[in-house]
């Protein structure tokens, strides 16, 4: 019983696209292990000012002592939408999200190895109303540097 290890270079993918089809691959089959690279590179669609006051909005929700708590880091911000699609608080869900890596970069281990492009995710139709997920983590705080 060896888990499958899938590389998923996010470059150009759309966050939501990429979130969906993770969640149900890793639904679907229960020994497949999922590492997605590049975290920072993802794309959001849609109007900067708009995705930049709703991401502003959910992370100042809430309080710092009670939550709910919001991430900054686009790694972290990634596999919250992966969760978010998932049934996490039942066993099902929580197996699923132990099985999904979020990388910034490339770590080295990954280097070597073959990445795959998910074409349902492919951002390839967007001409111009899109941000990275890097530059909405960067507006909400985080520094590149950090980490």
């Amino acid at each position: 019983m060896e888990e499958e290890m899938e590389i998923v270079d996010g470059d150009g993918l759309i966050l939501g696209r990429l979130a969906s089809g993770v969640a149900k691959e890793l639904l679907n089959d229960t020994e497949k292990e999922i590492a997605i690279v590049n975290a920072e590179r993802v794309v959001i669609s849609g109007s900067k000012v708009r995705t930049f006051k709703d991401y502003k909005q959910k992370k100042d929700r809430g309080s710092r002592e009670q939550g709910p708590f919001f991430p900054r880091m686009p790694d972290r911000i990634l596999k919250r939408t992966i969760r978010g699609m998932l049934p996490y608080k039942r066993a099902r869900g929580k197996d699923a999200l132990s099985r999904v890596k979020v990388y910034l970069g490339i770590p080295e281990e990954y280097e070597k190895m073959e990445r795959k492009r998910v074409e349902y995710a492919e951002a390839y139709r967007l001409s111009r109303k899109y941000v990275t997920l890097g530059e909405v983590s960067e507006k909400l705080g985080w520094s590149p540097k950090q980490r």
